[in-house]
């Protein structure tokens, strides 16, 4: 299991910070792992798979 961090994140997704943090609150984007203090990160596989579904919903 892989974690990303936000920059990567945004490379993968396109979407700005500002963007995938108000998709958490309402389209379902996968939640960060809290690293401890401001450190956080995603799992990679996740960030993925929501990719691949926003990719097969929209055809």
């Amino acid at each position: 299991m892989r974690l990303i961090r936000i920059g990567n994140v945004m490379f993968k997704t396109g979407l700005a910070r500002s963007t995938i943090y108000k998709f958490i609150k309402t389209k379902g984007f996968p939640h960060q792992v809290n690293m401890g203090g401001r450190l956080a990160a995603w799992v990679e596989a996740d960030v993925d798979n929501w990719i691949a579904n926003q990719i097969s919903n929209s055809r």
